[in-house]
């Protein structure tokens, strides 16, 4: 039987939040603090439209006629009901077809009406069915009711992946362990960002989506729409699309992602040379086996216009054959002056069910971007230089930037038998740059507001990728240890060839009195830095690992991994780099109760290419360690989950800009973070969703460097704080369904992103003020026939803040968006 003490203690703890908003709101109105007042009064809204419905909540209803057991479930899944009954005396009974605004009880009995069946609330929102005889026993009573049947719970049939599962959680992950486990017992802090949140905040950047995790802010790239991150205080410039390594190109298009799963901390064991802060896997949409159909038109400010269509189903009627297709086309401009973009994505894939044992699925993907190049502002003094938003820096007829990506893939999995399966994944990932040019500020503003430029005019680059990883899962017992075990080996190769003419710094110009070019930049002879590149890269890597779970709800994991990496420069015909090593992880996590699980790990990191010197030299591999402990929270049947993480990452031979030459970077010593993490997602009341993020990090500093002279007593900038690492960063987003029939079908949305001080440099040489911004949602849905329609209204920046968003360590800086407005329109069946 449900527990509903947890329940009575939040709706008691809900109405004192309320009893405090109004005492705030009260206040703020004395002091005639206006845009405080706006977000407390929405706040008062967002807390009031639930106590107001709950007394008097009604569903709306949509059950054809179908046998008993399966409009119970329907039944359980629109009320979010507990049905207990025995599923071999229903299965004959055939019901009437069900439609309106019902309560649940109400609903319930048309049902089962004429059937010989009646409805006993045993607990709320828990139903036992039984017969009417039993009604007529008098030692029966609802406390015995339960125990006269077995116990099959008809509870919401929710498929993680379906496309109408508007959860804010998820029970189960692969990114930590690549065995969906679930988070619950999960040695590690991984936190998932669903579909759902994705459609709520009409994310169709990778960076908006990732505000909802705590400890990932923005990395800045001259680029616009790419991505790149800071986790845990380190740049993260990779990502894993279904697991598999994407290390650069990071333009994401997000009209195929299902959810994303950010895992903190080092995840070379299982992912290879990755960055040490945290691994982003993006998940993509399946074939699915039923139909699904839906477009979406959005339309906001700064001429942003955006379609996407989804669709998936059975080919055949035997569902072997599944389909899914994804394509979107953007249309955009900026509130940055001469910038735009214009993307085309098309994403099909089929999925072959040979047996119930064996699947196949084939994949692909065309991206092309057509885009430009934002150099953002320089500094002037110890602060970003204060100029308007919308001022480009760099030139109108010199800007451009034109990508061209192709995705294969093939992937097949066996399950041998209850126990044991194998996966295979093959990829192929051909990008072409063509051209890609541009003038950029460089470095700090002199104080009468002039800023040295250079151009760079990539005339092509070309990168190709391709992998290949197996993994094989099995599970033994041995006494009384229960063991999942991963055996895996996996292969990635990339080339790069690309030619740049480069030209530093020659062409200055003033922020306060600017004007542009009337022609293409002349790169003056003598000083023209042209060069090509070709390169290639690949490593070997094989890994274990085993998941013990002991008596005690005990879990212990460990495992290790081996890389081997090699790295060419083909045109000098010579041997880069050569890396090996040997990486630990270990974890230990108990579980006393079901809502409560305790954890602690330890993480060792193999880094990725990290980049070359002026000299054209390969920088020194990154490696990292890091200690982590925790504990987790499950409550509400598995419905509200948070994670509070305390974690200690120290990180060798970092990569920052170098300050003579911005296209070559330089490894200062060491650098460490510790910090708190508190991540919650979920449903706190029917209808009332959240997603919150906080993170505080008081260490973030380079501990060990060695300045540019390399003179004895240089230590550069050791004992700095390393730069883009805030000691705070917060964010909460609501949102709330009605649940009466009056305001059926309204939702609304509310959230605040806050996100503290920040260094702009490695040197701190100057800082980012920290912001505050609100965002707001309204979103209504309907049916028209068969088909659902949504309407829906997203304003960002509420307040119109003037913010920067990071900078890339010293060369610009990014300015955050000003208040926007998107509208969207979709239609589903």
């Amino acid at each position: 039987m449900k527990d509903y003490v947890g329940l009575n203690f939040t709706w008691s703890f809900y109405q004192n939040i309320y009893s405090y908003l109004i005492l705030q709101y009260n206040q703020c109105l004395k002091d005639r603090l206006q845009s405080l007042c706006i977000v407390i009064f929405f706040l008062l809204c967002m807390t009031a439209t639930p106590i107001l419905s709950y007394a008097a909540e009604q569903i709306d209803i949509d059950i054809p006629a179908l046998s008993l057991p399966l409009a119970l479930a329907k039944l359980a899944e629109s009320a979010r009901l507990k049905i207990s009954y025995d599923p071999a005396l229903l299965t004959t009974y055939q019901t009437n077809a069900l439609k309106g605004n019902y309560e649940a009880g109400t609903a319930l009995k048309h049902l089962l009406a004429n059937s010989g069946w009646i409805a006993i609330e045993t607990a709320p929102r828990h139903f036992t069915i039984v017969t009417k005889n039993h009604l007529n026993k008098p030692d029966d009573n609802t406390g015995q009711l339960a125990e006269l049947l077995p116990e099959v719970q008809v509870t919401a049939p929710i498929v993680a992946d379906s496309p109408y599962n508007t959860r804010y959680i998820r029970t189960n992950a692969i990114s930590a362990t690549r065995t969906d486990t679930p988070i619950m017992e999960t040695a590690s802090s991984i936190q998932v960002v669903p579909k759902q949140v994705l459609q709520d905040q009409q994310a169709f950047r990778l960076n908006t989506a990732l505000q909802n995790v705590s400890g990932v802010t923005t990395f800045p790239n001259f680029v616009v729409g790419a991505d790149s991150f800071m986790i845990r205080g380190f740049q993260t410039t990779s990502y894993y699309r279904n697991g598999v390594f994407i290390p650069t190109n990071n333009i994401v298009e997000m009209a195929n992602i299902e959810r994303m799963e950010v895992l903190k901390g080092p995840g070379s064991i299982l992912f290879g040379r990755t960055d040490p802060g945290g691994i982003i896997n993006i998940v993509t949409k399946q074939p699915l086996e039923i139909p699904y159909f839906s477009v979406q038109q959005q339309a906001g400010s700064f001429d942003f216009y955006r379609t996407a269509v989804d669709a998936t189903g059975p080919v055949t009627k035997d569902n072997s054959l599944l389909y899914r297709l994804n394509l979107s086309y953007e249309n955009s401009g900026s509130f940055r002056d001469f910038i735009d973009r214009k993307t085309v994505f098309f994403a099909p894939m089929v999925k072959w069910n040979i047996s119930p044992q064996t699947q196949i699925t084939a994949e692909m993907e065309y991206q092309t971007i057509n885009t430009k190049q934002d150099g953002g502002i320089p500094s002037l003094g110890d602060r970003p230089a204060p100029v308007p938003r919308n001022i480009n820096l760099g030139e109108p007829l010199f800007n451009s930037h034109k990508v061209d990506r192709n995705f294969f893939g093939v992937n097949w999995s066996h399950q041998f038998n209850a126990d044991w399966s194998i996966t295979h994944r093959l990829s192929t990932e051909l990008t072409t740059i063509e051209p890609s040019r541009a003038v950029l500020p460089f470095g700090a503003a002199a104080l009468d507001g002039t800023v040295d430029r250079y151009a760079v005019d990539t005339r092509k680059a070309n990168t190709d990728r391709y992998q290949s990883s197996i993994n094989l899962i099995g599970k033994i017992t041995t006494g009384v240890a229960q063991h999942t075990l991963l055996f895996g080996y996996d292969y990635f190769y990339q080339r790069d060839d690309y030619v740049n003419d480069i030209c530093c710094p020659s062409f200055p110009i003033n922020i306060f009195n600017h004007s542009y070019m009337t022609t293409q930049p002349a790169i003056p002879p003598g000083i023209d830095f042209s060069s090509r590149y070709v390169s290639t890269e690949s490593w070997h890597g094989a890994y274990f690992q085993d998941q013990i779970k002991l008596p005690f709800n005990l879990h212990i994991m460990g495992g290790f991994r081996y890389d081997s990496a090699v790295s060419r420069d083909i045109l000098l015909g010579m041997t880069t780099g050569v890396d090996d090593r040997l990486s630990p992880r270990a974890g230990l996590l108990w579980r006393p109760m079901p809502w409560l699980s305790l954890y602690s790990s330890y993480t060792e990191n193999f880094g990725v290419s990290n980049g070359f010197n002026s000299n054209r030299q390969r920088l020194p591999v990154q490696t990292a360690q890091q200690w982590e402990a925790g504990l987790k929270t499950e409550f509400f049947d598995g419905r509200l989950r948070s994670t509070l993480s305390y974690y200690d990452l120290t990180k060798q031979n970092i990569s920052v800009p170098d300050p003579v030459n911005p296209l070559f970077s330089k490894a200062i010593g060491e650098a460490e973070t510790r910090g708190i993490e508190f991540d919650v997602a979920g449903e706190i009341l029917p209808g009332w969703n959240m997603i919150a993020a906080y993170s505080y990090m008081p260490f973030a500093k380079i501990t060990k460097d060695t300045g540019y002279s390399g003179l004895p007593g240089d230590l550069g900038n050791q004992g700095n704080r390393l730069f883009l690492a805030p000691r705070h960063y917060g964010s909460v987003w609501n949102t709330y369904a009605f649940q009466n029939k009056e305001w059926h079908g309204f939702k609304l949305g509310a959230g605040l992103i806050g996100v503290g001080n920040r260094q702009g440099d490695a040197g701190n040489s100057f800082q980012l003020p920290g912001y505050v911004t609100a965002n707001l949602m309204a979103n209504y849905q309907f049916k028209v026939s068969a088909s659902r329609m949504s309407a829906q209204l997203n304003v960002n920046n509420l307040f119109d803040r003037t913010y920067f968003a990071g900078t890339n360590g010293g060369n610009f800086i990014s300015l955050g968006t000003p208040l926007t407005v998107m509208g969207s329109l979709r239609i589903e069946y």
